[in-house]
């Protein structure tokens, strides 16, 4: 099973979304911990260079969780959360890396 790690900003990313949802983003990052090749691979996304991280939808695709996979620790580390509103969860991705 992989541990879950979190961007120091991503608190700020469970503010946003709620309550309700920060629930269920918690609930796919179970499942993540348990098989993190559940996730899609992003790339270049809007001119944002985010090769080898990926990408998990929440809440009927409105949310997505954007992670990338550290082997070598056997670690999930989430990047940022949030919806995909004007590329808004890619932006800090990108912005956090």
């Amino acid at each position: 099973m992989y541990s879950i790690e979190f961007h120091e900003d991503v608190e700020k990313d469970f503010k946003e979304l709620g309550h309700r949802t920060t629930a269920l983003v918690f609930k796919k990052l179970t499942q993540l911990s348990r098989n993190p090749l559940l996730g899609l691979d992003l790339g270049n996304k809007a001119n944002l260079e985010l090769a080898g991280l990926k990408k998990v939808y929440v809440d009927n695709k409105r949310v997505r969780i954007v992670f990338k996979i550290i082997e070598d620790k056997i670690e999930i580390f989430v990047i940022a959360a949030g919806r995909r509103d004007d590329m808004d969860v890619y932006k800090k991705a990108a912005k956090r890396l």
